[in-house]
């Protein structure tokens, strides 16, 4: 079992930067607040004919070990902040042109996808509608229209770095652009009923001559 799963669009190494980011600096505190503390109980452990002493933590040389770590902890919630804006921004919200149009459509408990045919258009009479199987092809900017017939669900793409959830009554877009060809998990991320661990779909990713093969096979 791989360790972590590989990415498959151009912003899933955005997410994982992010990720790993948090990771790195909130591992780093931990590390050293626990050595720190370690270093501490060590030092300052009882000993005979030594008496404790009362610590108030008011003078300024005490406090010096709180401001000064508070202050740094401070300057990585910053960085983090600013690195989770710009990847959410460059995400969810500065849509590049799309290049292609799919449908998707969760209901209790499957995935309906609605790709575009030969034309490449979405809602003409050559498009084509599949079960638990949405096919892209490799390296094309998608724009997603998202929306539930039913309960909420979560449309998860785990090699996209990609969920979204889907409300009754809203249509949703976003974006991806696959980078890699494969055949890869498509989840619901979002409990919804009984057969919630039933709902998974499959993606197929493929080169453009593939994937329009197929979809002349679908129209004959």
């Amino acid at each position: 079992m791989d360790l972590i799963i590989e990415q498959a669009s151009s912003f899933a190494a955005d997410i994982d930067m992010v990720i790993l980011l948090i990771a790195v600096l909130a591992g780093f505190w931990f590390f050293l607040a626990e050595a720190v503390l370690f270093y501490f109980i060590f030092k300052f452990r009882q000993r005979k004919g030594v008496k404790a002493q009362y610590i108030t933590g008011t003078r300024k040389e005490e406090k010096k070990w709180l401001h000064w770590p508070h202050n740094l902890i401070i300057v990585c919630d910053l960085v983090i902040i600013f690195f989770a804006i710009k990847v959410w921004y460059d995400i969810k919200q500065d849509l590049p042109p799309a290049q292609e149009v799919v449908q998707v459509i969760g209901r209790q408990w499957s995935w309906q996808f609605v790709h575009p045919g030969l034309d490449k258009q979405l809602g003409t009479a050559d498009d084509v509608a599949t079960v638990d199987e949405l096919r892209v092809k490799v390296g094309v900017t998608y724009h997603f229209k998202l929306e539930s017939r039913d309960v909420l669900h979560s449309f998860s793409v785990p090699v996209f770095r990609l969920k979204q959830d889907a409300v009754p009554g809203r249509v949703f877009t976003g974006w991806f652009t696959p980078t890699k060809t494969g055949t890869y998990d498509i989840q619901c991320a979002e409990m919804c009923g009984m057969g919630h661990g039933l709902m998974q779909g499959r993606l197929v990713i493929e080169d453009e001559a593939a994937h329009d093969e197929w979809l002349r096979n679908k129209a004959t």
